[in-house]
């Protein structure tokens, strides 16, 4: 069905119609997006899950409507102001993977709209209500996960102001957090942060300071940290606070155990003086990084993706790719080994693919690969050697196609556009290392703005995806590997492979 957008009618009109059979209004915004239902509803306006007509795919997106049920002058203006603000918070901030992307900002029948990318998942209010309370391990991936996001954010210059269970969206294809709804947000230069502001935010969930208007930085913290307690115990956050003892009592509600050091992360964060609270989000994620995802360990490389598009002005706009094969880049080939459960080359096939060639400067060049999209089964089979626990069960995925570099990322390559060489072992071609995760960001974002691309890492999906290749055995090489194939340690070899000592090797 098709929705009208007309706020003295919304009656629904069948598939394909023009023009509204109730009202007589234009049903198709910006002569490509199409209205199909109201997802959502607020103070300023209306949201409605739409469809892109312009794209042969017709993605879905989303369609924010600015319609306030506010009176009074200086609140109508304000909201507009807002609305205003959140499509300028998105065209700066969008490019982030955990982000939604701002597609378009315009007026059309007297009335303001925004369009932005469609996150296709739960929110985790929504989880919450379905599945019960969380425990320890997913609020600690829910703080690996969304800290990042913030710092990003934060070195923007810019303060969400209302972080929330319902702000938070669990996508649906890869299980990636993503932080929505960015109309509160403003931007925090000194002379700002000096002035009392409009006081905005949810209730509960609103630091003490941003109750009187003076958001800071740490504000999100106290909202995120206020935001895993709920899903802690599942209780509001008005009961978990005893005001009479002007202390938050979270834990006399939990569902399950809370270690201590998490327990002491917690309470930090949601401390009500700004000087005893987490100054910034590096003070915690040092504190969790060792406990909740180890620190990737030493040497460190770097492979990075980034998703087909089109040349526009600026921003850089994801889209689709075109089927054209030209589009996809040159065609290269390479040679496929199929080794079997022995560890012995049985055939080798002819394969191909298409790579586009990015031009660094100074005669370096960085060679992706088109990955064609598709769906996949993710993670091991139960009883699969060596697999991990967080690998079961196996379940299907369906990713968009993207691109990822062909090799490593060189030292040559990281200097041309980082201008140092951290790494030990020294040389123009080998991988880089010596490098953290936030230096790997840093690569992405600064080759991101020299080429005029989106560049990332991949995400643990896509890196499966692109090194399973269509295949279904435990490497994409068959049932197993060889170190004549593979640069591993043929001391550990996998399954009725045969040990070979690699270090004897190299001396020969």
């Amino acid at each position: 069905m098709t929705q009208c957008l007309n706020p003295d009618c919304l009656k629904s009109n069948p598939p394909q119609t023009k023009f509204c059979q109730s009202c007589g209004e234009k049903l198709v915004l910006a002569e490509r997006y199409r209205a199909l239902k109201i997802i959502g509803q607020g103070g300023f306006g209306r949201t409605f899950q739409a469809v892109d007509e312009y794209k042969p795919s017709k993605p879905f997106c989303v369609i924010k409507q600015f319609f306030p049920q506010a009176q009074g002058t200086k609140t109508l203006e304000k909201a507009a102001e807002l609305f205003a603000q959140e499509a300028e918070r998105l065209d700066g901030l969008g490019r982030h993977p955990q982000i939604p992307e701002l597609f378009a900002y315009f007026t059309q029948d007297n009335r303001q709209y925004l369009v932005q990318e469609f996150i296709d998942g739960q929110n985790l209010q929504q989880e919450l209500e379905k599945s019960g309370a969380f425990d320890e391990s997913q609020i600690l991936e829910l703080l690996k996960s969304l800290l990042p996001v913030l710092k990003f954010i934060h070195s923007q210059q810019v303060i969400h102001r209302d972080i929330k269970p319902e702000n938070i969206i669990r996508r649906k294809n890869d299980n990636q957090l993503i932080l929505v709804d960015f109309g509160a947000a403003k931007y925090a230069t000194k002379t700002a942060l000096a002035v009392t502001g409009t006081v905005i935010g949810s209730a509960g969930y609103a630091a003490p300071e941003q109750a009187v208007g003076k958001a800071t930085f740490s504000s999100d913290i106290y909202s995120l940290g206020v935001t895993c307690i709920h899903l802690l115990t599942g209780v509001e956050p008005f009961d978990l606070f005893d005001v009479s003892e002007n202390y938050w009592v979270w834990r006399d509600y939990l569902q399950s155990s809370v270690s201590d050091e998490v327990g002491k992360i917690l309470d930090k964060m949601i401390v009500a003086a700004t000087k005893k609270r987490f100054k910034n989000v590096g003070e915690i994620l040092s504190i969790i990084l060792p406990t909740s995802q180890p620190q990737i360990s030493q040497p460190q490389i770097i492979q990075p993706t980034f998703q087909p598009q089109k040349q526009s002005t600026y921003p850089t706009q994801i889209s689709q790719p075109s089927t054209a094969e030209s589009e996809k880049g040159e065609l290269f080939t390479f040679e496929v080994p199929t080794v079997n459960i022995s560890g012995y080359i049985t055939h080798r096939t002819q394969g191909s693919a298409r790579q586009k060639i990015e031009d660094l400067g100074n005669g370096i060049k960085l060679e992706m690969v088109y990955i064609p999209g598709g769906s996949f089964l993710m993670g091991s089979l139960y009883n699969e050697e060596r697999g991990l626990d967080s690998e079961s069960p196996q379940h299907q995925v369906t990713l968009q196609p993207f691109y990822i570099s062909k090799y490593l990322i060189t030292q040559e390559q990281y200097q041309v556009i980082m201008s140092e060489n951290p790494s030990n072992f020294k040389g123009g071609n080998h991988p880089v290392e010596n490098v953290s995760w936030y230096d790997a960001i840093e690569f992405c974002k600064k080759l991101s703005r020299k080429t005029g691309k989106i560049y990332r890492l991949p995400s643990e999906s896509q890196w499966e995806y692109a090194c399973r290749a269509g295949t279904t055995t435990p490497f994409y090489l068959g049932k197993t590997i060889t170190s004549e194939l593979v640069n591993y340690n043929g001391n550990y070899p996998y399954g009725n492979a045969p040990k070979v000592n690699t270090e004897k090797k190299q001396r020969m």
